[in-house]
């Protein structure tokens, strides 16, 4: 088969290798698939949508485009808010979503080892059966995918007691950019032979290759858990309440903060009335045989605080949490609403969120806030009123870059799991030196030489 660089001989190629059926230039197709729930200002369409099924079609498809000489970005299920998946000029969107297996579970050894299309929930079914579970949830785990989770590092309710993503990745199959199909990590828990290329991975955001496979560490699914739901008059309360939790030695599950505007949210979506009877919730779970004693201990820690806690048992409590994962809302980010994804040291936490308010009001902009606050990761939400047109956009630009300096200055960071994709790129020289970003430029031009590789993506 001889092969032409032009964009039309390219998705010709394609479906002559892939088929017709794993090929789509329809423009609806190109403009569902040409960005994630990301920042959005325009819509840049790919040259063709192609559908990945197997192995052999990844590698295929990555062999011709480097060809080609087109970009290739990847795709999971879109549910990503960093902008990860956004195309960009001249390239294949190269979706995953049909690789969708789980190819094997070993209960015995705790693994599982998964194609990058899977759906979160749907491996955590799978497994329950086996009395396991695989530990990172993110609000969207009904629908975002275990490659999607690798590529951004994912992290979710429970990292506060399981950690993220890369916690529970052991190997990959990975295709590079040439079609080259590599095996990095291990089948067993530990093993420290050579570099360590799957933490390297994980959290790369598909520039560094296209994972195909994962082998992932499922832990003991508790047959007890306990949810406590806690209200505050305020923030900085509900704040001090996880800072109690911590001194009286109780990991929780999860354990999230929910200010006044997310509690207004919740009160919209389900007809609650939160927002009128507390500033603030904290959300606690606790697990495994000592669930009880532990959320007791917990309870008491609280209503020391003056918090009015939920009873034991209380169903309404095990309703919040998933109310929960939807109280940052479903909408796109667009040039009005922008939700972010920093992380402080837990003892800078309600010195922060006092400071998100200050720059709030400052720029006349509105916040709200919800936060992993069992490792110090937040996600306030600004936003301005349409109407207020450029002078509005402008505020909420000054508004984010003061949050994040703001971050970074009590030893923070730009983004605790959504990953930096094209929404953070610019920040990232704040966080990270000159030296370090171009030894990153080494290392990816070691494994995407052309540059092929979602560019313009997780690094300057």
């Amino acid at each position: 088969m001889s092969l032409a660089y032009s964009d039309e001989a390219l998705v010709e190629n394609l479906v002559q290798e892939l088929g017709s059926g794993s090929v789509s230039t329809d423009p609806g197709v190109l403009a569902a698939n040409s960005h994630d729930f990301g920042k959005l200002v325009g819509i840049m369409l790919p040259i063709a949508v192609v559908y990945a099924e197997r192995v052999e079609d990844v590698q295929a498809a990555l062999r011709l485009a480097s060809a080609a000489g087109v970009n290739v970005v990847p795709r999971g299920a879109g549910t990503g808010v960093s902008g990860g998946a956004h195309s960009i000029t001249r390239c294949i969107v190269l979706s995953l979503e049909r690789m969708n297996k789980i190819l094997e579970i070993r209960a015995d050894d705790e693994v599982a080892v998964v194609e990058p299309g899977v759906i979160n929930s749907d491996l955590n079914d799978a497994v329950a059966k086996h009395g396991l579970m695989y530990a990172p949830d993110p609000a969207s785990y009904q629908r975002s995918t275990i490659g999607g989770n690798v590529a951004t590092n994912a992290g979710g309710l429970r990292c506060a007691k399981y950690g993220v993503t890369t916690d529970s990745v052991l190997g990959l199959d990975v295709v590079l950019a040439d079609g080259t199909l590599i095996s990095t990590g291990r089948n067993t828990f530990k093993g420290v032979a050579g570099y360590d290329l799957t933490s390297l991975l994980v959290g790369s955001e598909g520039t560094l290759g296209i994972v195909v496979s994962i082998t992932v560490r499922l832990r003991y699914l508790s047959e007890k858990t306990c949810s406590i739901a806690a209200l505050f008059p305020d923030i900085a309360q509900a704040a001090s309440g996880v800072v109690a939790i911590a001194r009286v030695r109780v990991q929780p599950a999860i354990l999230e903060l929910l200010d006044v505007g997310t509690l207004r949210v919740l009160d919209t979506q389900y007809g609650s009335d939160f927002s009128a009877r507390g500033g603030a919730m904290l959300l606690v779970r606790t697990d495994g045989h000592g669930a009880e004693i532990e959320a007791g201990i917990v309870r008491s820690a609280l209503e020391g605080l003056g918090a009015r806690v939920s009873p034991a048992e209380d169903s309404e409590a095990v309703k919040l949490i998933e109310m929960r994962r939807a109280s940052r809302g479903d909408g796109q980010d667009d040039q009005y609403r922008v939700g972010e994804d920093v992380a402080v040291p837990r003892s800078a936490m309600v010195a922060y969120m006092h400071t998100l308010d200050e720059i709030a009001r400052r720029n006349n902009v509105m916040v709200r806030i919800v936060a992993h606050a069992g490792d110090g990761n937040l996600h306030p939400t600004f936003w301005v009123d349409p109407a207020d047109g450029p002078a509005g956009v402008g505020r909420l630009d000054a508004a984010l870059e003061e949050s994040v300096r703001a971050a970074l200055a009590v030893g923070g960071t730009i983004t605790g799991e959504h990953g930096v994709g094209t929404v953070k790129r610019e920040w990232l020289g704040w966080e990270q030196s000159a030296e370090v970003i171009e030894l990153q430029r080494k290392i990816k031009a070691v494994f995407d030489p052309q540059g092929l590789l979602n560019p313009g993506k997780a690094i300057v």
